[in-house]
């Protein structure tokens, strides 16, 4: 048997996993070949070692009792098994496991839609279930319900829930959208959350928080289960969607930007995700840089210009939509005409004015809920393109938003890549997406990548900014920012963990979340 090993367990106990995991899964779904079988398992765009998070082996099981049945291997064996759905969440590190000679756990068989209930505007799905997969099912049978897809839309629906992920259209929140869930945890146990622990519940997915503590929580962005089924709030159709985007002029707008777009956030006449997109990130998505500058460094102010007469866009570019009756979408774009637009400079577009816009096109289907994959464009800014997303949070202030433009801008200039990077208002937050792109081919790119990453770990939490997710890589050291009296939340997790899954056999390493007695530094 070729290849890694798992951490601490020997080719004699790791062959009787493998038996006992075929026993369960059939042979084909047990995937041990290094070159072949698990290629598919890699960080693409990781910046150490493929090594450092190759996997062992993965096993794919299609229903609850094969999961089950892994995990009684996997605790008989003492084999770590690293939890995945789709497995397409690349800017985080996809679908390799924290610790080298890890199993995946790969729940992309288990991709059934179980439910579509047009009354109550829900659906519940499998981990295998992407946003494509969702909105086709919808499209077949007529519904007129919209999804909230992620970009791209091969994602799943359950994996970015679990990830606190977010969309474009009012359902932008996902977490907040999800209603009842499914969970086998480390010893075996199959547990229905809220509602669901009512035998014959009637309102599994309608009422989110059942009777005592609301444990689905838990179960986010950590290693305490394995999420087998979630039900997920979707958006009925509404009678009017106008899509409209604002250019500016200035680099400095974004204070005044943000300052306005908060009031209107909050009285909901921006319904949707209102989205801040710096110029380069809607460049990246139909241009190359080599077609404005081939030179080294960030791309420099002439080409800058160049760009934004060539395209029609601004320094900033501010994206949102009008849903509902027309005299209300009318009302309601008078407000936001009287707010944003009267910024100096400021322009607003509609559709008719952005006809052949690539950008401008898959904005416009995300804030509708049409998953596409124009986004993956990115990657071909430069050549070998590879990324990983730095996402802080901030208050939705225009003098926060400016401080960590310039926390993140100045300090990725200097280390000679380019800033792309846009700005998501949710209720009362601001997601900070920073695109870190570099060149594969470029080892000296790569180490530089890795190093402003970690620098900006650092930078951020000094300035009370916290990332909501991350990395493979920067798991730890990110966990390790939220020291509050010293660690006390992470104590609180490990205290979770060590009762939750003493054996420590479900996705060592979560989040900086690691079985009792297991050293981090153990991981490269």
């Amino acid at each position: 048997m070729a290849g890694i090993l798992p951490p601490g367990v020997s080719e004699k106990t790791f062959r009787g996993f493998v038996a006992a995991a075929q026993n369960v899964v059939g042979n084909d779904y047990v995937f041990l070949d290094p070159k072949w079988d698990l290629s598919a398992y890699h960080d693409q765009y990781a910046t150490t070692p493929k090594a450092a998070h190759q996997a062992s082996a993965a096993v794919a099981p299609a229903n609850v009792e094969q999961v089950q049945a892994v995990l009684r291997a996997a605790r008989q064996h003492g084999v770590p098994v690293w939890t995945i759905s789709t497995g397409k969440n690349f800017a985080y590190g996809g679908p390799a496991p924290r610790v080298a000679g890890t199993v995946v756990l790969d729940l992309k068989r288990m991709n059934r839609i179980i439910e579509v209930n047009e009354k109550h505007a829900y659906a519940v799905v499998e981990p295998g279930v992407s946003y494509f997969d969702l909105y086709r099912h919808l499209q077949k049978i007529g519904s007129k319900l919209w999804i909230d897809p992620a970009a791209p839309g091969w994602g799943g629906v359950l994996g970015n829930l679990v990830d606190h992920g977010a969309g474009y259209t009012p359902y932008g929140d996902h977490l907040l959208m999800q209603c009842g869930m499914e969970v086998v945890l480390a010893d075996g146990t199959v547990t229905q959350t809220a509602m669901g622990a009512l035998p014959g519940s009637r309102t599994t997915h309608l009422y989110k928080y059942g009777m005592g503590p609301w444990a689905d929580g838990l179960f986010t962005q950590s290693n305490f289960g394995v999420v087998t089924r979630i039900g997920i709030w979707l958006m009925p159709e509404p009678p009017g969607y106008k899509p409209y985007m604002i250019t500016y002029e200035r680099e400095d707008d974004l204070h005044e930007i943000t300052e306005r777009v908060r009031p209107l956030k909050l009285n909901m006449v921006i319904p949707n995700a209102a989205t801040t997109v710096e110029m380069l990130w809607e460049t990246a998505v139909q241009k190359q840089k080599r077609d404005y500058y081939t030179g080294k460094g960030p791309l420099p102010d002439s080409a800058r210009k160049k760009i934004r007469e060539d395209l029609r866009i601004g320094v900033w570019n501010f994206y949102g939509a009008a849903y509902g009756p027309p005299p209300i979408m009318e009302t309601n774009l008078e407000v936001i005409r009287d707010a944003l637009v009267s910024i100096p400079g400021a322009k607003i577009y509609f559709d008719e004015d952005r006809v052949g816009d690539i950008a401008w096109e898959y904005r416009k289907q995300l804030m509708r809920g049409v998953p596409n994959m124009t986004e993956y464009n990115l990657m071909n800014w430069i050549p070998n393109g590879g990324h990983m997303d730095f996402s802080p949070i901030s208050p939705v202030t225009g003098e926060d938003a400016m401080r960590q433009y310039h926390l993140i801008r100045d300090r990725c200039n200097k280390a000679g890549f380019d800033y792309i990077g846009e700005m998501l208002v949710g209720w009362r937050d601001m997601h900070h997406i920073f695109c870190l792109l570099y060149d594969l081919g470029d080892e000296d790119q790569k180490r530089r990548a890795h190093a402003l990453f970690e620098e900006l770990i650092a930078a951020a939490a000094a300035a009370g900014y916290g990332e909501y997710r991350t990395h493979l890589d920067f798991m730890d050291r990110i966990a390790g920012t939220y020291n509050w009296n010293g660690g006390a939340q992470q104590k609180l997790h490990q205290k979770l963990k060590d009762r939750l899954d003493p054996a420590g056999i479900l996705s060592p390493g979560k989040m900086g979340i690691w079985p009792q007695g297991h050293h981090p530094g153990a991981v490269s």
